[in-house]
């Protein structure tokens, strides 16, 4: 009874202590999620946070704070080192969680330190070429959901969390403003010809642009699955995702000649190496193509002048 009157005054946390025990790792998550740290993130970040937290946690709550050892660190990532982007995901949060215990007074040290994290080699979501772009065009004509989500996502290069909120309320005098849900930057692109016709192709009888085949708004994880089927349907290869397309459209602003800057204020980028990436990949693009012309071009000539004979 008294778990339940403090669930109505609303102090789930306190209910969540009464279980735990003192100084195990338990007590630690109940008392990060009380932090101010924990609490400014975004909701989003939240979800992400918890859903790590929660499944180590599940495995080592009843364990003392005080007993970790790095050896005990290292010895739980190396277990996840099939999926290394996991471990370091995992690794990051024992240490937001260790350095709490330190704040606590329940550690000296932090046992995370040492222990290095696992190398990725990826170079992250497959970017769209245009191959892959004229393909999927080809087989989902303007009209279709299918068609107007691609327009969206090239044309707008905004996240699928961006993408499945926006609707006709964010388009004013020809731009498309929104708050991006991932880091608050708000955007504003201009809506290009392509996008405009797919957007005056669809019905108006919607709050967002893109819905379910029941008529409501998609989940980010929904619409991820969903695009993968009509991807598919397109006979295109596996591995090409929303996310994908967000870095066609930095792709084409920087063969485009478009400066590190603009993609960022296009793509709502927060760091300007991840724009510049782009830019310096069209820069070797291109001088490439410039070096092997002029190249061209010598021999040309040298085949154009000949020796004169041996008298």
């Amino acid at each position: 009874m008294a778990a339940y009157e403090d669930a109505l005054k609303g102090e789930p946390a306190q209910v969540a202590a009464k279980k735990t025990r003192p100084g195990s790792i338990d007590a630690l998550v109940v008392s990060y999620y009380q932090t101010a740290d924990f609490a400014g993130l975004r909701s989003s970040t939240k979800t992400t946070y918890r859903g790590i937290i929660e499944r180590f946690r599940a495995e080592h709550g009843d364990k003392r704070v005080a007993k970790m050892e790095t050896r005990h660190v290292r010895n739980i990532i190396g277990a996840k080192a099939s999926t290394p982007t996991a471990a370091n995901n995992l690794l990051r949060m024992i240490h937001l969680l260790m350095r709490h215990a330190v704040e606590l007074g329940w550690r000296r040290d932090d046992p995370t330190k040492g222990v290095r994290k696992i190398k990725v080699r990826s170079s992250g979501f497959t970017t769209w070429e245009e191959q892959h772009i004229s393909t999927f065009l080809a087989t989902h004509k303007p009209g279709t959901r299918a068609h107007l989500a691609f327009m969206l996502l090239l044309y707008t290069g905004q996240r699928r969390s961006d993408v499945v909120r926006m609707g006709r309320q964010h388009v004013r005098d020809g731009v498309l403003s929104i708050t991006q849900q991932k880091t608050g930057t708000t955007i504003h692109v201009p809506v290009l010809k392509p996008l405009r016709e797919a957007i005056d192709a669809t019905p108006r009888d919607n709050l967002t642009f893109l819905t379910t085949a029941q008529g409501k708004p998609f989940s980010p994880a929904g619409f991820t699955n969903w695009f993968r089927d009509v991807t598919t349907e397109a006979g295109l290869p596996k591995g090409l995702s929303p996310h994908g397309l967000r870095k066609a459209t930095a792709r084409r602003l920087a063969e485009h000649g478009r400066s590190a800057n603009e993609i960022m204020a296009v793509l709502g980028h927060a760091a300007l190496a991840e724009a510049a990436r782009y830019t310096a990949a069209a820069d070797r693009k291109r001088l490439a193509a410039e070096g092997m012309r002029a190249l061209e071009e010598t021999e040309a000539r040298t085949n154009i002048v000949k020796p004169a004979p041996k008298v």
